[in-house]
C-alpha cells in the first residue's frame, strides 16, 4: 500500500525499484487526494491536483475502509497517544496505517516519521526525490 505522500511523489522518486510491482491505495488516500482540488489557489493548481487524483484512481486498486480497518484504527490511535502524539493531528495517516494493518500489507511512505510509534505496522521507507 502506498501512502498519500508516495502517490504524490511517484513520478519524482529517485528509486522506483523500492516499490512493489503492484501497489494499492487506501480509500483514505483517495479521500485525502480528493481534498486537493477544492483547496487549490488557482485554476492551474486545481487542474494539476485534479489530474493527480484521476491518475491515482486509474492506476491503483482502492481498498475500502471497512470494519476491520476501523477496529485496527483503535489500536493505531492508542499507540499514537501512548507515544505522546495526537491521533487527530495525524488522522489521515492513522487511518491509512490502520488500513495497511487490517489488510496485512506493508505501507510504503516517503515520510516514515508520520507513522512513528504505530505498532504492528510493516512500514517501508521510500527514498524521497532528490532536490
Amino acid at each position: 500500500m502506498l501512502d498519500t505522500s508516495t502517490v504524490l511523489l511517484l513520478g519524482q522518486l529517485s528509486d522506483a525499484a523500492e516499490l512493489p510491482e503492484e501497489s494499492v491505495i487506501s480509500a483514505v488516500t483517495l479521500a485525502e487526494l480528493s481534498v486537493g482540488p477544492h483547496l487549490a489557489r488557482d485554476d492551474a493548481e486545481r487542474s494539476a491536483r485534479q489530474q493527480h487524483l484521476q491518475q491515482a484512481e486509474a492506476d491503483f486498486e482502492v481498498l475500502p475502509f471497512d470494519g476491520d480497518c476501523a477496529r485496527a484504527f483503535g489500536a493505531v490511535a492508542a499507540a499514537l497517544r501512548s507515544a505522546g502524539r495526537k491521533p487527530a493531528a495525524r488522522a489521515y495517516d492513522a487511518l491509512i496505517a490502520a488500513s495497511a494493518i487490517a489488510n496485512a500489507i506493508p505501507l510504503y511512505s516517503c515520510n516514515p516519521r508520520d507513522f512513528a510509534g504505530i505498532r504492528r505496522l510493516d512500514l517501508r521507507e521510500v527514498s524521497p526525490p532528490r532536490t
